[in-house]
């Protein structure tokens, strides 16, 4: 079973939230009506995940950003947006926030949002004390258009910089999300060719039983099933270089974050690009758009 906290001081909202955690069995899901509150649960109970809106009294989602950074890193964070609270939100991200949801997508996105952050923390742990003594590591993966690589990948890559001490145990998980967003661009909106709602379609499809998406079709038709995406990590004792490169036609990273019409799709682009730049020390993409190189440099040591 897997517990978590749901922090909003809005009954309406606190009703939603639940309703649509509660619809799928293995969650058990506790709420906190503010971040005083949350932490006086935490310490108490052992959550995986908290999910807090950003606006509240006594303590706001910053505020409570922080504080569980500090006090328990291991338990990774995601933002409820509501308009008008972004840069909170990349304030909080950049504070040690695992990913993010507006709240007006909460119906399509809550449910994957949660589930990707889950996936990240659950990695396999038996390979823990060898890496912990690794001072440099070095690995190039090549990539069928196939989402089921994409997690075990960022487990391992996660691991081994947590293990060399690139990241702390909340930097960690941090790390995974923005390798996770890199590469699911580069499946879906690089080889494939899709955009996110077309991805939302696809699920969809695949609850109904209504028959083929245009993501199925894509992974069967020429030229994009002969794609594939390129990964190469080089982890040393002061920072990590992750490049992803797809062989889709590229795309152009500044209209996706300032976009001018402010289509679903192009939100969701940003939200990705985002993610990885309130997460890594640098995010560098190539003149066509389909290669990104993310930089991760090992935290200062604070003074004692």
């Amino acid at each position: 079973m897997t517990n978590i906290l749901v922090v909003d001081d809005s009954d309406v909202d606190r009703r939603l939230i639940t309703g649509l955690l509660r619809s799928t069995p293995s969650l058990h899901v506790s709420i906190a009506e503010n971040g005083k509150e949350a932490l006086t649960r935490l310490n108490g109970s052992s959550f995986d995940l908290v999910l807090t809106d950003m606006q509240m009294p006594e303590m706001d989602g910053l505020e409570l950003v922080r504080a569980i950074s500090v006090y328990h890193p291991d338990v990774p964070v995601v933002l409820m947006t509501a308009h008008g609270s972004d840069q909170l939100a990349m304030e909080a991200l950049a504070e040690g926030a695992a990913s993010y949801v507006p709240k007006s997508e909460l119906a399509d996105k809550l449910d994957e949002t949660i589930s990707q952050v889950l996936a990240l923390t659950g990695a396999n742990r038996n390979y823990e004390r060898l890496s912990a003594c690794q001072t440099r590591a070095e690995f190039s993966f090549l990539l069928e258009n196939d989402a089921a690589l994409i997690d075990p990948l960022v487990d391992l890559m996660q691991q081994i910089a947590f293990r060399m001490g690139l990241c702390d145990a909340n930097g960690r998980f941090r790390f995974g999300m923005a390798m996770q967003q890199a590469l699911l661009n580069a499946l879906y909106h690089g080889n494939l060719e899709v955009g996110p709602s077309e991805v939302q379609d696809a699920r969809e499809s695949l609850l109904s039983g209504k028959g083929p998406s245009l993501l199925d079709q894509r992974r069967t038709q020429a030229p994009y099933r002969d794609r594939k995406i390129f990964v190469d990590v080089r982890m040393g004792n002061d920072e990590a270089k992750i490049i992803v490169r797809d062989e889709g036609p590229g795309f152009d990273v500044k209209k996706i974050l300032t976009p001018t019409n402010g289509s679903a799709d192009e939100l969701h682009g940003a939200r990705g690009l985002r993610l990885m730049h309130a997460f890594m020390d640098e995010v560098a993409y190539n003149p066509a758009g389909n290669e990104v190189t993310m930089t991760k440099r090992r935290a200062p040591v604070a003074a004692t």
